[in-house]
């Protein structure tokens, strides 16, 4: 088979980003606008001007990866993109152009599920082993996804309100962290100690996770403190929040491997970046001396990169979408 180039476009939230990657492994060029400057002064993504962003910077973004590897789209093979979930108008820019390219150069039309995008940026770190446990950490997601194959995907649990990313920025926001909190509150946790009491949240038979109740339990902790007239320790509270933030999800992944004879494990997502996550995770890994992949923190926040691998494996099973292809802010990951 010879090789093939997939251009990957992403553009779900607040990063223009296109990436071309050979053969579903090999990345060639990879291009990222970021707007966190831009939304930083409104403490969270505003989706209204981060579509106005995305049209700001689709097109040089396209060009400059092109052009960063040296290429000419009559030498792409396909075209991946992001087609949900996600902020329903950054979706959409991304689309319409890559409907465009496809148009105007003949080009298979490859949809790819964000999440599906996570995960297969572990294949741009080396083969997926199957079967495998995918364990999702993002601001919108947190899934232990079961694969037997290349896209084939069995989701076992998920959270049943917030997601793991979306508490890690609520709670840093009541530590007086700036946006993006949760890189920042990752940090501080390594400098404090596990001081303060917190529940670790729904501690049952399931897969599920929740993460309303440890959102809700520190901002009741720092309003009684505020009460008493008592300062906060931002240091101890970051690092016992992590604490249990992670064991939630180390504790559903122990069931999984024991449950399920998990050999294989993934992670993948913003939060894949979180330091504390890895190092617990990797711990796991090595307690049941099973095998273990978490892309590189450039592979674990959105990125074209990651649709481009998923987009060639999506292509090979089959999947192609014609100029009908709309966004989807929520979507099942099949």
């Amino acid at each position: 088979m010879k090789d093939m180039y997939i251009l990957g476009i992403e553009s779900s939230c607040d990063e223009t980003s296109a990436s071309i990657v050979k053969n579903g492994t090999e990345e060639i060029a990879t291009v990222i606008s970021s707007q966190i400057d831009i939304h930083k002064d409104y403490g969270g993504v505003v989706p209204e001007i981060a579509s106005r962003h995305h049209v700001k910077n689709i097109t040089m973004v396209l060009e400059e990866c092109l052009e960063k590897a040296n290429m000419k789209m009559e030498d792409i093979d396909a075209i991946a993109i992001t087609y949900g979930p996600g902020l329903i108008g950054s979706l959409l820019i991304g689309l319409e152009a890559a409907k465009t390219l496809s148009f105007i150069y003949n080009k298979p039309l490859i949809p790819v599920h964000h999440i599906a995008g996570h995960i297969y940026a572990n294949s741009l770190v080396k083969p997926l082993e199957f079967p495998l446990l995918a364990v999702v950490v993002s601001g919108g997601h947190t899934e232990l996804v079961e694969m037997v194959e290349h896209y084939k995907f069995k989701k076992i649990g998920g959270t049943l309100d917030d997601a793991i990313g979306e508490c890690y920025d609520k709670v840093a926001r009541v530590i007086g962290l700036e946006y993006p909190g949760g890189p920042k509150l990752d940090k501080l946790a390594a400098e404090g100690e596990d001081t303060y009491k917190l529940p670790v949240p729904l501690q049952d038979d399931s897969y599920n996770f929740s993460f309303s109740g440890l959102k809700s339990a520190v901002i009741n902790l720092a309003h009684n403190e505020e009460q008493r007239d008592s300062k906060i320790r931002e240091a101890d509270l970051a690092t016992s929040f992590q604490k249990v933030a992670v064991e939630s999800i180390t504790s559903k992944v122990r069931k999984a491997i024991e449950e399920k004879h998990i050999k294989n494990i993934i992670v993948a997502g913003g939060v894949a970046a979180n330091k504390g996550l890895r190092k617990a995770m990797e711990d796991v890994a090595e307690e049941y001396k099973i095998n273990i992949t978490i892309p590189p923190m450039k592979y674990c926040t959105d990125n074209g990169t990651m649709i481009a691998a998923a987009g060639y494996y999506a292509y090979l099973d089959g999947r192609r979408a014609d100029l009908n292809l709309n966004s989807k802010s929520q979507d099942t990951l099949k």
